[in-house]
């Protein structure tokens, strides 16, 4: 059980509000690390020769990771504290990066995307309730929700930074594979220096509880709105998925575009569509934002699908935008959605049963498509990709807008 701890705590050198965007920026920069390779994965290939749906296993091997700790790990910090927890976490992404520099083979990019995918779902789960309880320490009287809309910020804007800087350096320094992790490296160590030194928000009991991996509870009467939620969520996810390991593929081969900076550079156009979206409408009703969303993702598939079998890279890039704000509006309305189908005991578990399909959603489909463009040509692999995933959001949402 979680308890506020008093605001002075001695050996703490950051006080409440520093320690807010210390902790901000520790996930900023794990995010980012987490999409770095993005633009890579094609120099690898090349290198490496192996097919193209090797690329979606290194990809999955991430998203498996994530909802291992999801589901083994994603409440502990309620017990052991959160700046303890959210430390081990970011340690993890150096020790993926440290695994990037010195085992470059496939053996080693699948194990390195594992422990970032671990690192990266426990502190996904930690940093958003610590900055919640910092923020409500150092600012009591502001609106809960404006913590939550910094979270979603910094979670969507640091996806979106990572393979921008991936494709910056891949394209300008001299060695493309290994500068990216030596940087990130270095700051993720600065991020963990950070936060040994900001005020902890949980009182660590002194009998700790009995461990139990993350119960997932599904109260039986919200069940039809729940999962509604899920595809939805699974289904924007998906999109992310697409864009964060298959897209620079797609330039290269379909649209002929073979440049990693631009690699980089759409997939952060798509990413920064997902968080700007949500505070362009945030003061939009709800329902509002799920019609909107719902409309986004469906002309932007449109859009990604044509541009693909066309070719064309701007309908390819502009549809990726345009879905790209759908799924920022999706998926936070599947989050809120979730959230009122519980009391404040079940919540936790709802939205931990929700964050394990989303991120089903970045691994099954793009692993599916993988397998798709070895049987299939690439952009015939693309378009049915964007017709299951259009006939998903567009059973999902209305299912959700009913209730």
């Amino acid at each position: 059980m979680s308890t506020t701890l008093n605001p002075v705590e001695s050996r703490v050198r950051f006080a409440h509000q520093p320690g807010f965007w210390v902790i901000a920026a520790a996930f900023l920069i794990t995010m980012a690390f987490s999409t770095v390779p993005t633009p890579l994965y094609a120099i690898y290939q090349r290198r490496d020769g192996f097919p193209t749906y090797l690329i979606t296993v290194i990809f999955a091997a991430y998203a498996v990771g994530v909802m291992v700790s999801l589901y083994l790990a994603g409440h502990v910090s309620d017990w052991l504290g959160r700046r303890r927890v959210a430390l081990l976490a970011v340690l993890a992404e150096a020790v993926s990066a440290a695994i990037f520099l010195i085992w470059p083979d496939v053996p080693g990019l699948l194990l390195a995307r594992f422990i970032s995918g671990v690192g990266v779902g426990v502190l996904t789960a930690t940093a958003t309730a610590h900055l919640s309880e910092l923020r409500k320490i150092a600012r009591p009287d502001e609106d809960p929700s404006r913590s939550a809309l910094i979270s979603s910020m910094v979670n969507l804007g640091g996806l979106a930074f990572g393979p921008l800087v991936g494709g910056v350096l891949a394209q300008y320094v001299a060695s493309p594979l290994e500068r990216p992790y030596e940087i990130f490296l270095v700051l993720l160590l600065l991020s963990a220096v950070g936060i040994a030194l900001v005020p902890e928000t949980v009182e660590r009991l002194e009998e700790r509880p009995a461990y139990r991996p993350q119960r997932v509870a599904l109260p039986s009467a919200a069940k039809p709105l729940f999962f509604a939620s899920a595809i939805g969520a699974f289904a924007a996810f998906s999109i992310f998925g697409l864009f964060t390991s298959l897209a620079p593929t797609f330039l290269a081969g379909v649209l002929h575009q073979p440049s990693r900076i631009l690699a980089g550079v759409v997939t952060f156009a798509v990413f920064i569509a997902g968080a700007g979206s949500q505070v362009v409408f945030v003061r939009m009703e709800r329902r509002n934002q799920l019609r909107l969303g719902l409309t986004f993702m469906s002309v932007g598939l449109v859009g990604i699908a044509v541009g693909g079998l066309i070719p064309n890279l701007a309908l390819f890039a502009i549809g990726g935008v345009i879905a790209g704000a759908g799924v920022g509006l999706v998926f936070r309305g599947a989050v809120a959605t979730a959230a009122a189908l519980a009391d404040a005991g079940s919540r936790g578990e709802v939205l931990a049963a929700l964050f394990l399909i989303a991120y089903a959603g970045l691994a099954l489909p793009v692993l599916a498509i993988g397998l798709g463009i070895a049987l299939l040509p690439a952009a015939t692999a693309l378009l049915i990709f964007s017709v299951l995933i259009f006939i998903l959001v567009n059973a999902a949402v209305p299912r959700m807008l009913k209730h």
